[in-house]
Order: C-alpha cells, then structure tokens, then sequence
C-alpha cells in the first residue's frame, strides 16, 4: 500500500502542528478554568490532553504558548496558583467552549456569566463550570518543558459528574447518555460520539 512521507525534522517540520493535529484524533478536549492574578477566571480550551493513570490520577495537557517564550494565561495562572479545573465539552456547552478560545488581554475573564455558572470546588480555589458535564479538580504535580512545548501534569482530586451521566454505585459511565465533543484537524473540526460500538475484550 502506498504512502506520503512527511519529514517532520526536515522539510515539513513548520507543519508539524498541522500533521499531528490532524492524523490523531479524535482528541478529547480539555476546557480549563484557572484563576488570574486579580481573581478573575480564565477559560481555555486544550486538545492535546488526555488521563495517563490512576495511582495517583494523572491527567496531562499542554498548553502552547502565546508566542515564543511567553506562555498562555493559563500556564501562567497555574505557575502562580498549583491548580486548575479540567472540564469536558458536550453539545449543550460546545458554543461556549469555541468562544472562550478567543484570545482576550490577561485578566479578561473568557467566561459569559449570562450564559455559564460558577460554582465552588471541593478542594481547590479555583470554581469549576455548572453547566459542563464533567469537572475535574486537579492540582499540579509539574510542568515540564521541551522546546516550546509545555507538558502540566495534574493530579485528580475530586470528580463532578453530571446526574444521570454515571452510576454511583459501579461508577460506569451511561454511554447513551455521555456524548463529549472531540477534536479533529485544525482548524475547525470537531467530531460527535453519539455512533459507539462495543467490542469484548478476550
């Protein structure tokens, strides 16, 4: 089967974002509410994210950076605060998630209180969003940089999880009813999971 080579040391290496981003998918994504210097909330969406174990809860994203060498509000609101909300994205919140991606002066709160909710976290000072269908409060572990990139590594303490969305009991997620969002290629394309398969495990 024949297939294009793309030199991402070389001659494509100024398209790397574009490539990665748009053969793997779909991506979860990762909307983030820190708190800025003046007690203001940021909102941002990531797609490079994802949960990388669970002894302790791990979750990952990487927050790029403004423009070289200066990094984006939510980076630097962790750096200053050791904490943050990691929230995923349905239909019901997807309009308000793309609007909070616009790049605003820091301390210029993302969120539209006339269409969005803050409520307190259990562990942390940092509120997550009402209206998401799951929020997880989390605290950095560490940051670690690799060229531009910037890898927060966060541990999971407490979990909100819409009613109806996982039994409390089995803690089994309600695939009919969990639907997130996913990342496709940059720019603009996101994918639904309403269409699930099930295949068992040997």
């Amino acid at each position: 089967m024949q297939s294009t080579e793309f030199d991402l040391d070389g001659e494509h290496r100024e398209k790397a974002y574009s490539i990665l981003a748009g053969v793997i998918t779909p991506r979860p994504i990762a909307w983030v509410t820190t708190k800025n210097e003046d007690g203001s909330i940021n909102a941002a969406p990531f797609s490079f994210f994802n949960c990388f174990g669970s002894r302790p809860p791990l979750v990952i994203f990487a927050p790029g950076n403004k423009e070289p060498g200066i990094p984006k509000d939510t980076a630097r609101n962790i750096r200053r605060e050791r904490e943050f909300v990691i929230h995923t994205v349905d239909a019901s919140v997807m309009e308000a998630m793309s609007q909070s991606a616009a790049t605003l002066p820091y301390g210029q709160s993302e969120i539209d209180t006339d269409t969005l909710t803050l409520l307190d976290s259990s562990s942390i000072s940092t509120p997550r969003i009402a209206e998401a269908p799951v929020a997880l409060e989390c605290t950095e572990h560490s940051t670690i940089e690799i060229g531009s990139n910037r890898l927060v590594l966060g541990i999971v303490h407490k979990v909100h999880v819409r009613t109806g969305l996982m039994d409390p009991t089995t803690c089994h997620i309600d695939q009919e009813s969990y639907h997130p969002i996913g990342r496709m290629a940059s720019p603009d394309w996101y994918c639904t999971t309403e269409k699930l398969f099930e295949i068992s495990r040997p």
